[in-house]
């Protein structure tokens, strides 16, 4: 995909991994990024910054992700590409986690996706043209030191766009499934305030680094975007030996929560 003269949403486009997507596809000449999030100010301020269209979404809730859909058409005539880019951190745990705490994380990281994808896709079909990006993250191909909420659902995000893959590729929608390891978000920061991600600091990249991937990877059209080129390395030893990586991943654990306690 070139982006120039694109319509774009991004989800989550208020901070962080979003904001970066959002600055970077107008930098790429898009003729309109949309900015949705719940963060009123932030999201406002990133749309002014690149003269875009502000909507804020919930995207949990699908009247809000209908609604954003039609008021980006309403503006633009069309949506390119759509980003569902939005999530949240899990609470660290399993035992100790509540069932709410399950199903807000569950609504936020895997079901506002089926929502975006269920209403975008009739439009990009009836053109047989259209883009789909899903964030996950390295979680979702390998695990969560310390979060079974976040490791599940990032493992049916990524699983969800794959099916997209799979069942619309051939009707000229294209899916790309975004997985990073350690980003400098507050979302990272918070994880590892709570124990789960002490470990990703060391390696951690800038946003600006993972909307350089995802720039990459769209215009080749290629499906798994890894910011962190090593997450491949640690995919293909999972594949190979789970039993070796499963012994590694406990290891791993060890690591973590000795670094938690510094």
């Amino acid at each position: 995909m070139n982006l120039q003269d694109k319509v774009v949403v991004v989800t989550g486009g208020a901070n962080g991994i979003g904001r970066a997507l959002c600055k970077r596809f107008a930098a790429e000449g898009a003729r309109g990024v949309v900015v949705a999030d719940i963060a009123l100010e932030e999201a406002k301020r990133v749309a002014a910054e690149i003269n875009g269209l502000f909507v804020r979404t919930d995207v949990s809730n699908e009247t809000d992700i209908i609604r954003l859909i039609k008021e980006t058409n309403d503006v633009y005539g069309r949506i390119d590409l759509f980003c569902s880019n939005a999530g949240i951190g899990g609470v660290p745990g399993f035992e100790e986690v509540s069932n709410q705490a399950w199903q807000q994380i569950w609504e936020v990281n895997v079901i506002s996706h089926i929502y975006a994808a269920r209403a975008v896709l009739p439009q990009m079909l009836a053109r047989s043209d259209g883009y789909l990006l899903n964030t996950a993250s390295a979680a979702g191909l390998l695990t969560q030191i310390g979060s079974a909420p976040y490791s599940v659902t990032k493992h049916a995000a990524v699983s969800f766009a794959e099916w997209l893959a799979i069942t619309y590729g051939d009707r000229g929608i294209k899916a790309s499934c975004l997985c990073p390891q350690g980003v400098r978000t507050n979302l990272l920061r918070d994880a590892a305030e709570r124990g789960t991600s002490a470990f990703l600091l060391e390696g951690a990249i800038d946003p600006d680094d993972v909307a350089e991937a995802v720039v990459i990877a769209l215009a080749e059209e290629r499906f798994l975007i890894l910011p962190h080129p090593e997450v491949a390395t640690y995919f293909q030893n999972k594949a190979n030996d789970y039993d070796r990586w499963l012994r590694g991943m406990r290891r791993l654990q060890a690591k973590n929560n000795e670094m938690s306690k510094r």
